[in-house]
Parts: C-alpha cells; structure tokens; sequence
C-alpha cells in the first residue's frame, strides 16, 4: 500500500482518489478551498441554485466505473442553436432525427454536407478512442500511433478545425456550429486542431446529460463515494510546495510529499490536480517545462439571472451566435495590433435548467456564459477588476440577448457576475481560463518530470470538460497501479 497525496478536489483529483482508494492505497486529498468540486460550483440565492461551472456532462459511460449511482436525464435538443439570420436548429443524439432537422431549416444540401463530414467525424473519434484518449502521451504511444495509418490519417495532423469545415459544410451555419466545438478546450476554431471534430460526434453520439438539482451533485456523489472508501478529504488546506523525490540534489531519496502552510505532508505518490502552469511555476519550479505552456486559452464572463414567468423559446442548452463569429476570437484572443479585449458582438451561451430544485416556482435560473479574454494585465489578456468593467460588460450582454430576441431586463429578480478574475481567486485557474492554461490537442503529459508525480485535470492529456479530466485520472490511476 503506497501513501498517496491527491493536491486538488476539482474532478480529476476526486476521479483520482476513487481510482486509487480502490486500487488499494491510502489516500488524502488537500483542496485549497471550503468545498469540494473545483470548476464544477455552484451558488445559492432566495430559493436559486446555479450551477457556476459546466451544465452539460456528455459521455457517461466514462463515469460509468467510479460507482457513483448517477441519476442521469437525458437532453434533446441536446443545444438550441439560435443563428443571426433567424434560422433556429436543434441538435439530437440521434443522427437521424438531426439530420430531419437540418434538412428541414437549411435545406437537403445542407443534411447531405453534415452526414459527409459526421462519416469523417466518426472516424476521427474512433481513431482518438482508440490511440490517444485512454493511454498516456509518451514518445512510445506517439511512435505506436505513427504507425496506425488509418489513425493518423483520420486525426489528420496539421489541419485546423476550420478547415474541416470548409472542406465538409458548404452553409456557413453549420461551419460556425462546428467552429463552436473548439471552444470546448478553450481554442481558436482557426488554430485549433482538426482531432477536435471528435468533441462534436462524442457529444451527439452519445448524447448529453443533466444531472437533477444540477450538476454540482456530481462533486457531491464522488465525496460520497471517496468517504466509503476511506479517502480523507481536507478542505481549507492550499498545498504551496511539492517535493517529489529528486528535489533535494543533497537529498535525492526523499523524504517526498507537499508542503501546506501548517505542515509537510509526507507521500509516497504526488497526484497534481493543479493547472500544469501553476504545478511548474509555482508548487514544483521547472523552467524547462514553462515555454511549452501556454496562456492562450479561453476564460469566460458569467450572468447569473434569477428570472421571473416561463420563456418557451428556450431549451436546456442554448447558442446565440454572433453576426461574424470571427471578430469574437479576434478581441478575445488579440493580435500584435491590438490588445485582448471583451468582444463586441460574442456568441452568447444561455442554460436554463427545467428543474424545479434549482428555482422556485413561476422563476428560471439561468446561466449566461460569454467567452472572454483571460484576467490579466499583458497584451494577452484584460484587467477584469477595472472598476465597472463587469457590470458594463453585464449590461451589455443583456443589451445583445434583446437585439436577438431575448429581451429579460424587466423580469429580472436579481443577476449576479462571474468574471475570469473570480474564477482565478475561486478556483486557482490562472487568469480564469475555463479549459485549463494550455488550449489545444497535445497537453501536458500525465506523468511528471521525477518517477513519484502524476498529473490529472483539465490542463493536462488528454483535456478539458468533465470526460476528459476523468480520463486523466484513469490515465494516472492505471500508470501508478494497484497497491
């Protein structure tokens, strides 16, 4: 039995405690905050329950083996897509029924495209499955997937997701709709890889899910589940050193473990539920691992609006796109001429749970997500805690959902803000970045530079979004082995 030290409570680190519980060790958990979940928050007004952090969890057979119990609800439209034209499409899990739908709001043509590029979709989902989401990023599994021309033909290395698009879809609403995907890892759809195109196929392949009071009950489920195993949770408890074997050059044997402000915490194993920027520059110093890293990732602005009456227009998941979806990545991500800024005109994200445990009755809680510039003072970044930069920006917002057809500033009962800088303080993410610091297909490894780290969550192999952080977790799990 190895004494294993888990830094971080967000999914990957909880995901990683079950994994390893089960596998025999003996497990503590140090969670810098008052409560568990990381990213996945949530917050509670006058009878209101947002949830802060995602609100769609897709692929649940990748839970399916933590021994949760999870009470899921199927979506459909598993996204409401409200483009600037005025054309509204629901997405479905079922290819056929969202291929009727295409054809029937933007002609046969349109239906043909997407079945072309969701036959190239599968195959590249398949090919990630199989060769990079479930095994760790080392040279020998990027030499293995060299080898496997059909995968690496499929992944197609060297393409963006953009391109992609204008291969496959003739209608550029079905081009913005896929752009949209590579937000999920908090990308340029114009930079970001074409491998992305499996996050679309994942979601309406296998569907997406809600879980009933919210999705935050899923951080609630794997405590449960950590506690029946023996793990010991630690809340209040910021872990600000790691000292893996090897750090001390007068000491290279240990003792190995992490350093919180009280006390040092002596462990066999070291699993880093950290953002990989914050593990190197800060807990663990590794310059050589800093300049692969980088910023370069989406962060968000968040309403959160207690709203009064019904609105019927609405699904669970709903996509306002912008007018020209390309000036948003402009202000978010800058360029040499221009600083990051908040977008004029951004895609707007609302999500409105039919749930009577998260709202009172004759009320919706609604989450509105903007994509956003990351906290920050650089070129790269905006400074979200300039005084009335929010709530401008919050009146803003709700001046564009009333431009498109969603005009609620005289039924709200309260709204409340979640910049990128709450996000940072909240959860340790640097500069809010929702995805983790390092946007993009080839992340961190899972394994860290000396044989007794191991790294789970969102910055790292294989990603962002609830699948992928417990992926990573399985990823470590399987490379430490049973007790």
């Amino acid at each position: 039995m190895s004494r294993i030290v888990v830094i971080g409570a967000g999914v990957g680190g909880l995901a990683a405690a079950i994994g390893l519980a089960e596998a025999g060790h003996d497990v503590e958990v140090h969670e810098r905050a008052g409560a568990p979940g990381g990213k996945l928050g949530s917050y509670q007004r006058d009878g209101f329950r947002f949830d802060t952090g995602p609100s769609l969890l897709t692929l649940p057979q990748v839970f399916a083996d933590l021994g949760l119990g999870l009470p899921l609800r199927p979506l459909d439209p598993v996204v409401r897509h409200f483009f600037p034209d005025g054309t509204v499409l629901d997405s479905s899990s079922t290819h056929e029924t969202f291929l009727d739908r295409i054809a029937t709001g933007l002609g046969p043509e349109a239906a043909d495209d997407w079945h072309r590029f969701w036959r190239r979709a599968e195959r590249i989902w398949r090919a990630s499955w199989r060769s990079v989401l479930r095994h760790p990023v080392t040279p020998a599994t990027l030499a293995a997937l060299s080898w496997r021309l059909p995968d690496l033909a499929a992944i197609a290395p060297g393409r963006t997701l953009r391109d992609l698009g204008w291969r496959y879809l003739r209608d550029p609403r079905l081009r913005m709709l896929l752009d949209r995907y590579a937000t999920y890892t908090g990308a340029d759809p114009r930079r970001a890889p074409a491998a992305l195109a499996a996050i679309p196929y994942a979601e309406l392949a296998f569907g997406g899910w809600y879980l009933p009071g919210g999705l935050t009950t899923l951080a609630d489920a794997m405590v449960a589940r950590c506690a029946a195993l023996g793990v010991r949770l630690i809340l209040n408890s910021e872990v600000t050193a790691v000292e893996p074997f090897g750090v001390r050059a007068a000491d290279t044997n240990g003792p190995a473990g992490v350093r919180t402000a009280e006390t040092f915490v002596p462990a066999d194993v070291i699993v880093s539920d950290v953002d990989a920027l914050t593990l190197y520059r800060d807990l663990l110093p590794t310059p050589g691992r800093l300049p692969s890293l980088t910023d370069r990732s989406l962060a968000g602005f968040v309403l959160l609006l207690a709203v009064r009456g019904e609105t019927p227009k609405l699904a669970h998941h709903n996509v306002f796109f912008p007018s020209y979806y390309d000036a948003e990545f402009d202000a978010i991500f800058g360029s040499p001429a221009r600083r990051a800024r908040p977008a004029d005109d951004p895609t707007v994200f609302v999500t409105r749970a039919d749930d009577p445990a998260v709202h009172p009755p004759g009320t919706e809680a609604w989450f509105v997500l903007v994509n956003a510039p990351r906290h920050g003072t650089s070129w790269s970044a905006t400074d979200w805690r300039r005084p009335g930069l929010a709530d401008a920006y919050a009146d803003h917002v709700l001046e564009l959902l009333a431009r498109r057809g969603l005009d609620v500033r005289d039924r709200l009962l309260f709204r409340e803000t979640r910049t990128p800088a709450d996000l940072a303080v909240a959860t340790g993410a640097p500069g809010g970045a929702i995805y983790g610091t390092t946007g993009g297909l080839l992340r961190p490894a899972n394994r860290g530079p000396l044989g007794n780290l191991f790294l789970v969550g969102g910055s790292v192999h294989p990603g962002g979004g609830l699948p992928m952080v417990t992926l990573s977790a399985r990823i470590a799990v399987d490379q430490i082995g049973p007790a």
